[in-house]
């Protein structure tokens, strides 16, 4: 017997539905139980934003400095920043990350020099603020963002996720639709959903190495 030789196999919107309908013991009959389960997949994304670090929506992006500007608005998708560089004469300096507080307590934010340190503001829309505040129009900064996932739209669109994750979206949005229309399964689809995410989330984890190196003080 012959593999088919075909790794295309990708779920649109409608087929995610059709399967979370299955897996509650019901079937998509109206227009509204679409529109309710869209919906339902849309929030189920936004709780993946919440759950932790989703390596294919890290976005390299960049700014480049402008002389005396220190605040930068970035993309509304802008979920959160993870690391960020300057780069000056084609070295890359690596910015320390600030807390609210550490940024509000720096006594002269007008200061001028090489970058070293940023402030996530993380407003609707959220703004990079640098310090100190760039002395020149030729410095770039890179930064990696963690970025929102395209929302469900249309029914025949697809998803913005790896194969992978499949499983547990599928997994999810049935029991989003549990909690409005199976209570009865609630719980198992539930922990179905949970188990899914955990093992997809493992996969999807950063392999590099970790080293600890400890520290002793003599007393």
């Amino acid at each position: 017997m012959a593999t088919s030789g075909s790794k295309d196999f990708e779920l649109d919107v409608a087929e995610y539905v059709e399967e979370a309908f299955e897996r509650c013991g019901l079937e998509v009959r109206t227009g509204y139980d679409l529109k309710s389960a869209k919906r339902s997949l849309n929030l189920l994304l936004a709780d993946w934003a919440n759950r932790g670090l989703n390596q294919w929506t890290i976005k390299q992006r960049t700014i480049t400095m402008i002389n005396g500007t220190g605040n930068y608005a970035l993309g509304a998708d802008v979920i959160d920043v993870l690391s960020v560089v300057v780069q000056r004469s084609g070295t890359d300096y690596s910015l320390l990350r600030l807390s609210r507080d550490g940024f509000l307590s720096i006594p002269n934010k007008t200061s001028q020099g090489r970058v070293n340190q940023f402030f996530l503001d993380r407003q609707v829309t959220p703004e990079l603020k640098l310090w100190p505040v760039p002395d020149n129009n030729t410095d770039v900064v890179y930064y990696d963002a963690l970025t929102r996932m395209d929302d469900a739209d249309i029914y025949t669109n697809t998803m913005d996720l790896p194969f992978r994750f499949y499983p547990c979206l599928a997994a999810g949005l049935a029991y989003y639709l549990a909690l409005k229309r199976a209570p009865n399964r609630v719980e198992m689809l539930k922990a179905l959903y949970e188990e899914e995410f955990e093992r997809a989330a493992i996969e999807d984890r950063d392999r590099s190495s970790f080293n600890v190196t400890p520290m002793y003080r003599r007393v």
